[in-house]
């Protein structure tokens, strides 16, 4: 199973469980997560299912490299962590 976690900053929108779930690529584990956590996805993803610009996701410690399909291959004991800068003075 994949592991997915999420900055504790997303937390004051919307509920971020660490979740494990099945996935080969990042695009099928965020989609299984969100599945379960269908509010979640829109802080993520826009409207045409990239990641927002100002979100990095990471498998294993390594940047993903497709943020539009998000077809990078996930092993299936990976790490998957969605980070959401932040901004402000």
């Amino acid at each position: 199973m994949v592991k997915v976690r999420f900055t504790s900053n997303l937390e004051r929108h919307v509920k971020t469980p660490t979740a494990e779930v099945a996935g080969g690529t990042v695009r099928e584990a965020l989609d299984a997560v969100f599945s379960s956590n269908p509010m979640l996805r829109s802080y993520i993803l826009d409207d045409q299912g990239a990641l927002r610009r100002h979100v990095m996701v990471f498998v294993d410690g390594e940047q993903v490299l497709d943020r539009s399909g998000l077809a990078d291959v996930v092993p299936s004991d990976a790490e998957i962590f969605v980070m959401q800068a932040l901004s402000g003075g």
